[in-house]
């Protein structure tokens, strides 16, 4: 059982203890344990009870808890919990922003048990006579609900990238002779993906997949298998010759609009039939064009073209912009964070704690700013040529304004500039408000533009064309941010951001040590974008962004 899930255990168990209006000072523990446990970096599973016991804010009650769930797979209390709750509501507590207490005024105020009832009294405009319901909080969970069931049965990339991985591996070993390929959208490296879909050439068939308990058959239509896998993903399995597996690995890995672009754009050529898919490209006299691109007819134009970008690769990142520490809501001290930083074989670290308005990140006021300015120099001295930059993700305000006064502001090697509060403004004034900051003289880099959570929260609406224009305009960068719940700006702007000549920065918005790895995902969506190393800003060496921030 990995941290993650052990921690949203205790997440659950508070939540629903606080629904059942049990011990608040209990609530409380749990909560502390599901945050300092989330981020906890040594896996749980393998440390013993009197290690797990020293861990700050996980007492004895606690540590019980968890070994009862690395021994058993569950912990009696939150099943206790769990079974004198309608699954239903328990599903509610999925839902981003509709917290313990709107839940129980819906349960005992209108006996709503499910989603679908949920929804159907939003609709119904029941919810406004509910205490601390009204007409705009209807509105906004309609929203969420709607996207909740939109995106269920889907999963983050990370979440199933290695499990594909894993997968293929798997099924070699029970078909050596064969040649495997996961396809679809996650041999595309899409955001989200509802599916795996693999691959197989095998001259002798596949039954010992089934045979070998490794799959479990539910549906079969001519060459392809439907298949649920024992951790329960769902995985469709496409069969060909293998003398025909090339021509197979090409259509099922790319969109149905690329594959119709492609056809078009190469009419009277037959591809079928071939056993490696570098000949389909060959044939049409066009370079390769990699997986992650095969979205749309963008891809084959640039090809046809002879403008096929390079696409960047995560070894082509030769710094880190954009990290946090214990000096505001990190679980890992600067120093810690630098060094392993470095010995992931980067030149620098952009350190970049919230600024004073974010209160509940433990944004830094001036005096604190100043005492990680003293930090830095220390350890840049001890570290060189390892190079740390003092940098901020600074709020922008309601207004637009950055946080902290100009001379703070002017003090600092680089600001990215980013909205975390107030996300219901409408286009015109969520556009404004970033446009303005963009326009401030300190920003260096735009971070994640539209704070969009993936399968959680939709961003908040602005106009990203003329975001972009602007950046271009004040000489802005713009992040991906890599965390795999974010991973924006989306890969769709970046055409647009590069045809503006607009820098993109690859980001982890790191909260651990390893949280930097989450670069991978940014390179993997910024790939989709075609994006190249040489207009990635974190590409450029630690003298090259130097010089850029200084410019």
């Amino acid at each position: 059982m990995t941290n993650k899930e052990i921690a949203n255990s205790f997440n659950t168990l508070a939540k629903l203890m606080e629904l059942h209006g049990e011990n608040q000072f209990k609530i409380r523990s749990y909560q502390n344990a599901y945050r300092r446990l989330r981020s906890w970096e040594e896996p749980l599973e393998a440390m013993d009870e009197t290690d797990i016991n020293a861990i700050q804010g996980v007492g004895k009650a606690i540590t019980g808890k968890i070994m009862e769930l690395v021994h058993d797979g569950q912990m009696k209390t939150l099943q206790r919990y769990i079974d004198q709750t309608p699954p239903g509501i328990v599903e509610m507590l999925n839902i981003k922003g509709f917290g313990p207490k709107k839940i129980k005024a819906v349960w005992q105020g209108l006996g709503v048990e499910s989603i679908g009832e949920l929804l159907y009294a939003a609709n119904e405009n029941r919810l406004v006579a509910l205490n601390g319901f009204g007409q705009k909080t209807q509105e906004d969970l309609k929203q969420k609900l709607e996207y909740y069931q939109q995106s269920k049965g889907k999963f983050l990339l990370a979440e199933i990238k290695d499990y594909g991985a894993n997968l293929v591996d798997q099924i070699q070993t029970f078909l050596p002779a064969a040649e495997v390929s996961v396809v679809g959208k996650l041999r595309r490296n899409n955001n989200v993906v509802d599916r795996v879909e693999v691959l197989i050439a095998n001259d002798g068939g596949i039954e010992s997949l089934f045979i070998n308990g490794l799959f479990e058959l539910t549906k079969q239509e001519k060459h392809i298998y439907y298949v649920q896998s024992n951790e329960d993903i769902p995985v469709v399995i496409y069969t060909c010759e293998k003398d025909e597996f090339g021509s197979k690995l090409f259509r099922y890995s790319g969109s149905k609009d690329f594959l119709e672009a492609f056809v078009k754009s190469f009419p009277n050529q037959d591809f079928k039939g071939m056993a490696n898919e570098k000949d389909i490209f060959d044939k049409a006299a066009i370079p390769f064009i990699q997986p992650e691109m095969r979205e749309s007819e963008w891809a084959v134009e640039l090809a046809k073209s002879g403008k096929l970008p390079v696409l960047i690769e995560e070894s082509d990142i030769k710094g880190v912009l954009h990290a946090h520490s214990t000096y505001s809501d990190g679980m890992a001290t600067l120093q810690q964070m630098a060094k392993r930083t470095m010995d992931l074989g980067y030149e620098y670290l952009g350190i970049t704690d919230h600024s004073k308005s974010a209160f509940y990140a433990n944004g830094l006021k001036p005096d604190r700013v100043w005492a990680q300015f003293q930090e830095v120099n220390k350890l840049n001295l001890a570290f060189a040529p390892f190079k740390i930059f003092k940098g901020i993700e600074s709020d922008i305000l309601n207004d637009g304004s950055l946080d902290y006064e100009d001379d703070l502001l002017a003090q600092f090697d680089f600001i990215i500039a980013s909205v975390h509060s107030n996300l219901k403004m409408d286009e015109t004034k969520a556009t404004n408000r970033i446009l303005k900051a963009v326009e401030n003289p300190y920003t260096t880099i735009l971070g994640h533009l539209t704070s969009r959570l993936l399968l959680s929260r939709k961003g908040y609406p602005v106009d990203t064309a003329k975001i972009i224009d602007a950046c271009a305009a004040n000489g802005v960068a713009i992040e991906i941010n890599a965390n795999p719940y974010r991973l924006d700006l989306d890969w769709r702007w970046i055409p647009y951001a590069l045809e503006r000549a607009v820098p993109i920065a690859i980001n982890p918005d790191a909260h651990s040590l390893d949280g930097i790895k989450d670069i991978k995902y940014g390179v993997l969506s910024a790939r989709k974008g075609g994006l190249t190393k040489e207009s990635c800003l974190n590409s450029m060496t630690a003298q090259e962004f130097e010089n850029f921030i200084t410019k």
